[in-house]
């Protein structure tokens, strides 16, 4: 039992999960937040010399139609429940990028009012160190979250309701 006659080269055999996964990862669009600093770096990022455009990476001013949340700075306790809000209003599939230190670990900002990590409140998919880190940092950034939604599994399955995403990282 097989093919008795190869397919040709017009045809193209895979399963639908690296379909799904490959388009979601190819047209990520991230919710334009900047807190600090930070942001300043992820307006160069998307600017013509790194250009984002060109990843499938545009920025959204909504969270409804955003599918990854960059935390860019700072973040404070009177800041967090905003931040959980707009998290909580992304449609499924949403991922978070935390850049900086200060968004990583509160950076040199051992105070009360800073929150040390976003990892307290939102689940981080890609940290991004430094302060501020580099452009370069963001796109190296997203290409690993990219190579993170390849290699889910049953991402299609769930977003139909049939069973959970399984991660392989």
């Amino acid at each position: 039992m097989g093919v008795d006659q190869p397919l040709g080269s017009n045809f193209i055999t895979t399963s639908l999960d690296k379909v799904v996964n490959w388009s979601r990862s190819r047209s990520l669009w991230p919710m334009t937040f900047g807190l600090a600093c930070c942001a300043i770096e992820m307006m160069a990022a998307g600017a013509a010399r790194h250009d984002l455009d060109r990843f499938g990476i545009l920025f959204r001013a909504s969270p409804r139609q955003a599918d990854l949340i960059i935390i860019a700075g700072t973040v404070t306790k009177k800041m967090l429940p905003v931040i959980q809000t707009i998290y909580e209003q992304m449609p499924e599939p949403k991922y978070v990028i935390a850049m900086g230190a200060c968004a990583c670990s509160g950076g040199i900002f051992d105070t009360y009012s800073t929150v040390q990590g976003i990892d307290e409140a939102l689940p981080v998919d890609v940290y991004i160190p430094g302060c501020p880190p580099r452009p370069e940092g963001l796109l190296y950034g997203l290409l690993k979250l990219q190579e993170k939604i390849m290699a889910e599994r049953n991402t299609f399955g769930a977003a139909i309701g049939l069973g959970e995403v399984v991660s392989e990282a």
